[in-house]
């Protein structure tokens, strides 16, 4: 497989947190097109596009440390990698029970860009009836559903974007 930029750095997180290292590359891309200094109008910093007081902050308590990384530590391209793909492997704990690989993937892409409660909503307010409803929906009836009836507007275009990334990158 083609390891393009910070290849190396991406295989060690993915590999330490248990989470698709192609769907890593494929956010990276989508986020800030491989630009560690990329920063946006709503702060999110570096390679993944993280903010800092909620998803550095939620990556740090995983990894055990209090507070919330600088802008100088996500715009550090492994720094940003590991805390993202740890942000990444949290929100697959939050959905787990979905059963279906593919239909995880899509789950855990949208969950990054507006969290899982608000994915999980879209099916039902009970977390176990949602889990439960998107285990009896194919992946692409999974992925009509949230081109439908999530309720931010990125979240949609954001799928397609990293799905479409993610298939080139396979």
């Amino acid at each position: 497989m083609h390891q393009g930029p910070y290849g190396s750095v991406i295989k060690q997180a993915a590999s330490t947190y248990g989470v698709d290292e192609t769907l890593v590359k494929a956010i990276i891309q989508v986020e800030s097109g491989f630009n560690p200094g990329a920063v946006s109008k709503s702060n999110a910093v570096g390679l993944m596009q993280l903010k800092a007081s909620t998803a550095g902050r939620d990556a740090y308590r995983l990894k055990g440390r209090y507070g919330q990384p600088t802008t100088h530590e996500l715009k550090d391209p492994r720094v940003n990698i590991d805390l993202g793909t740890a942000y990444l492997s949290m929100l697959q704990q939050q959905l787990a029970g979905i059963s279906n690989p593919e239909t995880l993937r899509y789950a855990t892409t949208v969950a990054y860009v507006n969290g899982a409660g608000a994915l999980l909503r879209t099916f039902s307010k009970d977390r176990v009836y949602a889990v439960a409803k998107i285990n009896q929906m194919t992946p692409e009836q999974f992925y009509k559903h949230i081109q439908k009836n999530h309720p931010a507007a990125q979240a949609p275009r954001y799928l397609w974007k990293v799905n479409n990334a993610y298939l080139a990158m396979r």
